[in-house]
């Protein structure tokens, strides 16, 4: 399978450097040269455009930042993929951007998995992310060997849109328990006991959870967390409460990440 990658940012970028090094015959396009210089002591491929690199590819994987890249680099990757082709999404988006990329792919003979990630760039570098699909079954199995490249588990969720509200539950359970961690340590420097020490203990038993680690590992307290992630984790919140709310779905974890959110600022 020829795959083409656009979005070479923290993220991006060491998923893409796998599929190379995995063996795929792999083309790379990007805004900034910058973003293309570290690949080019690989096999991989410069296209210059999102059409010309979706004309050399069988595959073509969108790791950029928001509903308006996804959509916008649609256009120009639609416009170069052939009857047969497939756009994944691995950004973090509204289901329904891509239920309606794929209505609108479909009419041209391609077809669209949502399938973000979560891991960060350490989990992209070391092959360890979690990527959570939606789409059709065949086509989720006809990706599966890019896919795990980067990614384990691969973990196929149902239809298209799926896997994005797979990903922003699982960012809206890691917000709540952010919050809970951090009322937790809190509390125990409240009742005398020093707070580091804690944070050690709490990571080696029965409480442990990643939340906490990255709590501890920030010292403890939500500052740190809230400046590089804050405004992200509250727009993937903002998402699931407007897709629960069209539903009508309920749940005591919306307000303890809504609680969370307003400790860090950020809601």
């Amino acid at each position: 399978m020829r795959v083409g990658f656009i979005g070479l940012g923290s993220q991006g970028a060491p998923m893409a450097r796998r599929i190379v090094e995995a063996g795929f015959a792999t083309t790379l396009w990007a805004r900034r040269p910058a973003a293309l210089a570290p690949f080019a002591d690989t096999a991989a491929k410069v296209a210059g455009s999102p059409a010309e690199l979706a004309a050399a590819s069988d595959l073509v994987c969108l790791c950029v930042v928001d509903d308006r890249d996804v959509e916008e680099l649609a256009q120009g990757v639609l416009a170069g993929l052939r009857p047969g082709g497939i756009v994944a999404v691995h950004s973090t988006v509204h289901p329904d951007t891509c239920r309606r990329l794929a209505r609108r792919a479909a009419a041209q003979g391609v077809q669209v998995l949502d399938a973000p990630v979560s891991g960060g760039g350490r989990g992209a570098a070391e092959g360890t992310l979690l990527v959570m699909v939606g789409g059709p079954a065949e086509t989720v199995e006809s990706c599966r060997p890019v896919f795990s490249s980067y990614g384990d588990p691969v973990v196929h969720l149902g239809d298209v849109g799926t896997g994005q509200v797979a990903k922003l539950l699982n960012n809206l359970l890691f917000t709540a328990q952010l919050g809970l961690a951090a009322d937790t340590l809190a509390l125990g420097g409240q009742l005398g006991l020093n707070p580091e020490e804690l944070g050690k203990m709490l990571t080696r038993g029965s409480s442990a959870s990643f939340a906490l680690g990255r709590l501890v590992d920030a010292g403890g307290t939500l500052e740190r967390i809230s400046g590089h992630a804050g405004l992200l984790l509250a727009k993937d919140v903002r998402l699931l409460e407007e897709i629960a709310g069209e539903r009508g779905a309920e749940g005591a974890v919306r307000g303890a990440a809504r609680a969370a959110l307003g400790a860090m600022g950020a809601s």
